[in-house]
């Protein structure tokens, strides 16, 4: 009986295997049979039984004229949840970026190159007098994907997606906001996380740090060089402005957590606060403050202006300053080349005027370097920008072009019903976090008439404390955002609140709400609020 029972064991295992095997045959069968979707141009279409880092799908990848690469990626039938979702890019883009936990959870996912290759064409180099892709950059490749995504998936299923969404942050979130304005009809709903909306203005905030920090032989910068080998080695300015901010702003909400919750109420004037950190007789020093370096820092946090003082955009939050030696300052730990060198560089070359002034120098860090005009391509350098440029209407063909900043959602938002979840984090460095209050501020106004009960309905702000550019930073920043969407959508329940974490070697170790703006989370439980044992999502309440 035991060796029957074996045998019978034996047989049922084998046949549950074949049954797979036969499974996966018809699904590949079913995958390769995508290429000849009438109307798609499609050059792979190859199923993948799934792997370490994605499950079972149909992974498709085809051609839009005349750059513009896209995939999607198509859970099997009996696993797909019946929506699609279009995954947001990063910076300058160029290549193809992936969700395999949204394949995981059911989605049929798609995402271009946005129209270039980064390989061969690095940073903005492939905007360089070529209007036709930087119209497909700035939005066309959104719709030319959404559009052959559609026709992929109901090729592959046989029925179109009951859903549709977008999900992205950065150019990611640019991309959301660009497709709730010229794309009404695109998807139901829309997560926007740290939209690179104003492109024109955020990049020039990018160049005004930078030529605020460099010139003068970094005499503005928040570094010191200890050794007097021309390596500023020491962050203790910045270190110094840090615990300023801190000092003044970080209570304010009642816990002391290193987090300035709502810098709009932070009361900090650097004259006045770093009054007692100022170098005796001016002299710089590794633990004072010249007044070269006081005014950068009043001019970081106020965003560039033209010569005549009018305003081109807001600069850093109160409660940033802890990320500014990996964005702002140059310091030998960056090789004195902070994170936003390359976009004020790539931006005022490739991305600004009608026609491209030139390429940048070899050794853009080197102002000593003069760029040489009479070459070809001629070169320009980033620090020859000037700002009245930007006011006399010189870059506003490719602003039309770029930027995602009509506050007019009626379309999206009320004739066609869609759901607008925006996101930013406070102490982000890369974009300024208030310039997406003033936004959201014009869209209930234009869009509602000021009327926020009925606005929120549709589209809800939530400013994230302590966050940085779309994660990380000192506050917590993890939590499922698409989800928010999908029971919005689907159920009508809009998020009135989302819990949010901070992960330290796996562990959480810091739990909060989120709220929507203008509504801010307060601490409701018992106990100690600046005990870290106390930071739980259900001590926390929107007020």
């Amino acid at each position: 009986m035991r060796t029957i029972a074996a045998l019978q064991t034996v047989l049922v295992g084998w046949l549950a295997c074949a049954a797979a095997g036969h499974a996966q045959d018809d699904h590949a069968a079913h995958c390769e049979g995508m290429m000849d979707t009438r109307n798609l141009t499609l050059y792979r279409a190859e199923w993948n039984p799934g792997d370490e880092r994605f499950p079972a799908h149909c992974h498709v990848q085809g051609l839009v004229a005349p750059g513009i690469t896209y995939y999607v990626q198509l859970p099997p039938p009996e696993a797909w949840n019946g929506r699609f979702l279009h995954w947001g890019d990063g910076g300058h883009d160029g290549d193809l970026d992936y969700a395999p936990h949204r394949v995981a959870a059911g989605y049929a996912v798609a995402n271009s190159n946005m129209g270039h290759d980064s390989g061969s064409q690095p940073g903005a180099t492939w905007a360089f007098n070529n209007r036709q892709t930087e119209i497909v950059y700035g939005y066309r490749h959104l719709e030319v994907t959404a559009t052959a995504a559609r026709r992929a998936i109901r090729a592959y299923y046989g029925r179109p997606a009951e859903y549709a969404y977008h999900e992205g942050c950065s150019t990611g979130g640019r991309q959301g906001l660009m497709a709730a304005q010229r794309l009404p009809a695109a998807f139901d709903g829309i997560v926007a996380g740290a939209p690179a909306s104003f492109l024109q203005r955020l990049n020039l905030t990018h160049n005004w740090d930078m030529q605020i920090m460099l010139r003068d032989d970094y005499a503005g910068a928040l570094a010191f060089d200890t050794t007097g080998d021309g390596q500023l080695d020491s962050l203790t300015k910045a270190n110094m402005l840090t615990e300023a901010v801190l000092a003044q702003c970080d209570a304010n909400d009642g816990i002391v957590d290193r987090v300035v919750d709502d810098p709009l109420a932070c009361d900090f004037s650097p004259a006045r606060d770093l009054a007692d950190a100022m170098c005796p007789n001016d002299v710089n020093a590794d633990d004072c403050i010249t007044t070269t370096q006081l005014a950068a820092i009043e001019a970081i946090y106020s965003g560039p202006h033209d010569s005549r003082g009018k305003s081109i955009y807001k600069g850093k939050s109160f409660g940033s300053e802890v990320l500014w030696p990996g964005a702002v300052i140059p310091h030998q730990g960056n090789n004195h080349r902070p994170g936003q060198m390359g976009l004020a560089s790539d931006y005022v070359n490739f991305l600004f005027y009608d026609t491209d002034p030139g390429v940048p120098t070899t050794r853009p860090t080197d102002l000593s370097l003069a760029p040489d005009p009479t070459r070809e391509p001629p070169e320009f350098a980033w620090w020859q920008f000037d700002f009245d440029d930007f006011t006399a209407g010189l870059g506003d063909t490719m602003r039309d072009i770029t930027d995602a900043d009509d506050p007019n959602l009626t379309r999206f938002l009320v004739q066609e019903g869609g759901k607008l979840l925006i996101y930013h984090g406070w102490a982000d460095t890369i974009i300024p976090a208030e310039p997406i209050v003033d936004y959201y501020n014009e869209v209930l106004d234009i869009t509602y008439g000021g009327d926020r009960a009925t606005a929120d309905d549709a589209v809800r702000l939530f400013m994230i404390p302590g966050m940085a550019h779309c994660g990380g930073g000192p506050g917590p920043s993890r939590w499922d955002r698409l989800a928010h969407m999908v029971d919005w959508v689907e159920n009508g329940t809009a998020p009135d609140s989302m819990t949010v974490q901070r992960l330290t070697d796996g562990v959480v170790d810091n739990e909060r709400i989120v709220c929507p703006y203008p509504q801010r989370a307060s601490y409701a439980g018992e106990g100690d609020p600046s005990d870290p044992a106390n930071w739980v999502a259900d001590n926390f309440m929107c007020e």
